[in-house]
């Protein structure tokens, strides 16, 4: 049933304070409880709006000492800000010792109301904390490396493991702030292009994200919204780069070979998720309002970074910011 509409709508109610997760004040569907509402977070909230709505994001790249330039944008261009914030932990030396600057913009945007996301374009365990894109994050394991890195207790297990560290004491400020943080890591794991990627099964790629997902939440970081994304290839093997149920919280697809999913790449996508609320987690081109109706699961799009206005017109994005289907941040705010 479709949430009331948007002069009626209560705002998402969110408070960056110290003893408690995300809380929100939506009105809810005529048949949603109270226990439902009550126990709030970024997940419930992904799954209210299902079918319904979907939230706008930005997602925000290099360089770290300017996070927020391309949400900037986004406001610049609609007079709206978007109500999802991402941003990345990233490779390069400079990024990675502004990382902090990062983290701190993403306290600061969800103290608004916007939903955070981060990806991490994290460099190999077999180079340093801080790598070039060609050659470190762009690069490739040899078969007996992998088979070490997914060997518990080895050494490239165990440098990979280190490199999670390198994380660890920010998403632990991030949570004790009360962020529930959508993590995407490993994203595009379903195609080579990364050291990560482009290996089937829970022996190879899943099985890292496995990996992933127990060590970071063996360090005390259960608030994480484990974010899952597949990139827009082979349709067919969406399932057996899926990690499994008790890992995944969001699937998302990030779409570089086709501006908008198929009908089969939606449903491909939903099959592979078994349920669980699915996004457009990177897109270039900006989705219509007529493309979020025709696929109404789509719990938000995220715009990557400067595709907003290379890819986009001012036309364009005002139509989907301006559209009563979409979210911004203005209606996820107390009020």
């Amino acid at each position: 049933m479709p949430l009331p509409s948007r002069k009626i709508r209560t705002r998402w109610l969110t408070a960056l304070v110290a003893v408690t997760t995300l809380t929100m004040a939506v009105a809810p569907p005529a048949d949603a409880t109270s226990a439902q509402l009550q126990s709030g977070g970024t997940l419930a909230y992904l799954k209210q709006i299902s079918g319904n709505h979907t939230i706008a994001g930005q997602h925000n790249k290099e360089p770290n000492s300017n996070p927020s330039q391309y949400t900037a944008q986004v406001h610049d261009i609609t007079g709206k800000y978007p109500s999802l914030w991402g941003g990345d932990f990233l490779f390069a030396a400079s990024d990675v010792a502004a990382r902090q600057s990062m983290v701190n913009q993403a306290k600061l945007e969800w103290s608004h109301g916007a939903v955070v996301t981060l990806t991490w374009h994290m460099c190999p365990p077999t180079q340093g904390s801080s790598c070039d894109w060609a050659g470190g994050v762009e690069s490739h394991l040899l078969d007996p490396q992998w088979t070490q890195l997914m060997t518990n207790g080895s050494d490239l297990n165990n440098k990979y493991k280190a490199r999670l560290d390198e994380a660890v004491p920010y998403l632990q400020q991030l949570q004790n702030a009360g962020v529930q943080v959508l993590f995407r890591p490993l994203h595009e794991l379903n195609e080579g292009w990364s050291w990560w990627g482009g290996r089937p099964g829970l022996t190879g790629s899943a099985g890292l994200y496995r990996i992933t997902h127990d060590y970071l939440v063996g360090k005390g970081l259960t608030d994480i919204v484990w974010d899952w994304a597949v990139k827009d290839v082979d349709v067919g093997s969406f399932s057996s780069y899926y990690p499994g149920d008790n890992y995944v919280d969001v699937a998302g697809i990030d779409m570089w070979n086709a501006n908008f999913p198929s009908g089969s790449e939606y449903q491909a996508l939903q099959n592979a998720a078994h349920g669980k609320p699915i996004a457009l987690a990177e897109v270039g081109k900006i989705p219509t309002p007529a493309e979020l109706a025709a696929q109404p699961r789509w719990t938000y799009f995220m715009v990557w970074a400067d595709y907003l206005k290379s890819a986009n017109s001012t036309a364009d994005i005002q139509n989907t910011y301006y559209s009563d289907r979409v979210l911004t941040l203005d209606e996820m705010q107390r009020g």
